[in-house]
């Protein structure tokens, strides 16, 4: 069996989004975001940015090693502020360990208590292996976008909708 590290969470530094973004210039990761190229990922870490500076984005480290990060979208919009997106990227060598499990609890945490968000929801592709840690935390489906990302290579994939609820259970 293997050891799960201790993994801790803090707010996310500007100085993190370096490591963000080697790990989405990573063409495997990329394949589980929207992004295609290197200007595309920059326009998303300048966005990340923003989250960061409204303490909207939290990273795990272990063993002083940043190794996940993730931030909520809550938007600027009273009517919309209930609910939040919501990414995620784990470092690749620590996925499978815990790490995604631990960051997104904190992630719900944050959202309720910091931002009264009522609703979490993600968007991810088809054959993503995170599927199985969202739905094991509680997110189910609630839709799809057939055909939504087109790689370069021609192949598509569907956008799998996902969500959770935050106010009917306790978040801890």
């Amino acid at each position: 069996m293997v050891k799960k590290p201790t993994v801790q969470i803090r707010p996310t530094k500007i100085e993190d989004l370096s490591q963000v973004k080697k790990w989405l210039l990573d063409k495997d990761v990329l394949k589980g975001f929207p992004m295609m190229n290197k200007r595309e990922v920059e326009d998303a870490i300048r966005y990340w940015h923003q989250y960061v500076e409204q303490k909207m984005s939290l990273t795990a480290i272990y063993k002083k090693k940043l190794v996940g990060c993730a931030n909520l979208y809550i938007p600027p919009i009273e009517k919309l502020k209930h609910q939040s997106l919501f990414v995620i990227v784990v470092d690749k060598p620590f996925r499978g360990l815990g790490v995604g499990t631990v960051l997104l609890k904190a992630l719900e945490k944050l959202a309720k208590e910091s931002f009264k968000v009522e609703i979490l929801h993600l968007e991810v592709y088809e054959n993503n292996r995170a599927i199985n840690l969202y739905e094991r935390l509680g997110f189910r489906r609630y839709g799809s976008h057939p055909a939504y990302l087109k790689e370069a290579d021609g192949l598509q994939y569907d956008k799998i909708l996902m969500q959770k609820s935050l106010i009917s259970e306790g978040i801890t």
